[in-house]
């Protein structure tokens, strides 16, 4: 194939866009639901299954580790069989041990359907993402893929909204929380019944004549495979699993490792356990500790507008850089007060919902703008798996960690974390705003060529 153009890269947004854009943000909506809806869970069933200390955070811990084997197992799975099946298949999935979830008896059942629920989630970052990526023109990619991921906080403020309202069904309300996400998983999956594969993927495999119908369909009869360039230097090769370590991408690789897991660990310790750490600023009540969770996880979603105004005005580098460097701030300045009370701890901790809100998109643009289609999915999912091991471990020991450092002490630590994170982002991030995802990605950085003039009303 000899690529004349970037249709893809330089195409108007559609309504085809769109769609594709809102169906992606099921998975990440379910996914900031699903783990936040344990923390509220846990109000009842603690009493209910008696869990102790160690039980509750195996529980808080059990979906994030799912998430470390669903992200890199089905990333790398994503790029060899594709991403439409994968699609379809982790819905069904995550509607299944959500439900089975509800009728546990024993705690390690619930931790068993935890993982398994992790595992669906895990592997759906890297299957709508990179298939969402594929199609996105340049100069709104970073938005639109941000969005799916701002959605993520959506998903945890319905989860504390519908936790207060199914707190009153008795000693067994956990079950219903922990049921509940299946409703969501089961209108995600049939929204996306119908979405087309990837062309880019197609053409990764060689197999032209389907990519080419994919085109046809999504662009227009005039349109076909000389309308599309590859960021691939031999696009029918398979890309492996080691490819992410090897040339100019070990180091993407590690950046996207270590920026990615200091941005959860502290996001989900707070989230698994808002109630938890809200009381240990003192705070109690109703009120308190549903209206004061649900408060934090809106102003996530508060954060993620300006974020997604500012990718694509000031690229995405600068803006990862000021959200940890205010995030540092802000939870490390509690620690210097002297018998610090609730009104600091709190001012913190919502401070840090904004500036987190602002970036955490990021996890989803930078690796699927910084690999080529071949190992495009398996970057997404090595990330989503290394982080995950920080955030699962950060998750098991959050309630300790208050216990042990108190309240100002458990912010301090994130505060470090996230330190680590601004230096990572200062040392290693590339800008990849307004590129195409061939120039990114292609090892012999060609010039952009000049695109074909594609009509809106062209797409469908």
């Amino acid at each position: 194939m000899s690529a004349t153009s970037n249709l893809i890269d330089d195409a108007p947004l559609t309504a085809f866009h769109k769609k594709l854009t809102f169906f992606a943000s099921g998975g990440p909506f379910i996914d900031g639901y699903a783990l936040s809806i344990i923390g509220i869970a846990l109000i009842t069933m603690t009493p209910g299954l008696q869990l102790s200390t160690g039980e509750i955070g195996l529980i808080g811990a059990a979906s994030l580790v799912g998430i470390f084997f669903g992200g890199a197992v089905f990333g790398w799975l994503t790029d060899k069989i594709g991403r439409h099946k994968m699609y379809i298949a982790d819905l069904i999935a995550l509607a299944v041990f959500s439900l089975l979830n509800g009728f546990a008896t024993e705690v390690w059942q619930v931790v068993l359907c935890r993982f398994f629920l992790g595992m669906a989630i895990g592997a759906d970052y890297p299957i709508a993402t990179s298939l969402l990526a594929e199609f996105l023109p340049k100069k709104h990619r970073g938005r639109l893929l941000g969005a799916t991921f701002v959605v993520w906080a959506v998903g945890a403020a319905v989860a504390y909204a519908v936790g207060f309202l199914l707190r009153d069904m008795g000693p067994d309300a956990w079950r219903w929380m922990v049921a509940s996400p299946a409703i969501f998983a089961i209108i995600t999956l049939l929204c996306r019944l119908g979405t087309p594969e990837s062309p880019r993927w197609l053409l990764s495999r060689g197999r032209h004549g389907e990519a080419d119908a994919v085109i046809k369909k999504v662009y227009g009869q005039q349109y076909g495979l000389a309308d599309i360039a590859s960021d691939s230097e031999e696009p029918a090769k398979q890309g492996r699993f080691l490819d992410i370590f090897r040339g100019q991408f070990w180091k993407r690789t590690l950046f996207v490792s270590i920026f990615w897991t200091a941005q959860v660990i502290p996001l989900f310790a707070v989230y698994t356990f808002a109630p938890d750490l809200l009381a240990s600023f003192g705070m109690h009540g109703d009120a308190n500790l549903y209206g004061g969770s649900f408060l934090i996880s809106m102003l996530f979603v508060v954060g993620g507008i300006p974020g997604l105004w500012l990718v694509e005005r000031i690229g995405r580098r600068r803006l990862l850089l000021w959200s940890f460097g205010v995030i540092v701030v802000a939870l490390a300045i509690p620690a210097f007060i002297p018998d610090v009370q609730a009104a600091p701890l709190f001012i913190a901790l919502a401070v840090f919902a904004l500036a987190s809100g602002a970036s955490s998109f990021l996890e989803v643009v930078y690796p699927n703008e910084l690999f080529p289609t071949a190992v495009r999915a398996t970057a997404v999912g090595f990330g989503t798996a290394i982080s995950r091991i920080g955030s699962a471990a950060s998750t098991y020991l959050m309630p300790i960690a208050i216990v042990s450092f108190g309240a100002a002490g458990s912010l301090l630590i994130g505060a470090v974390i996230s330190l680590v994170g601004l230096v990572a982002t200062f040392l290693l991030a590339p800008e990849t705003a307004n590129k195409s995802l061939s120039e990114l990605t292609s090892r012999k950085n060609p010039g952009t060529p000049e695109p074909n003039k594609v009509t809106e009303g062209s797409l469908s």
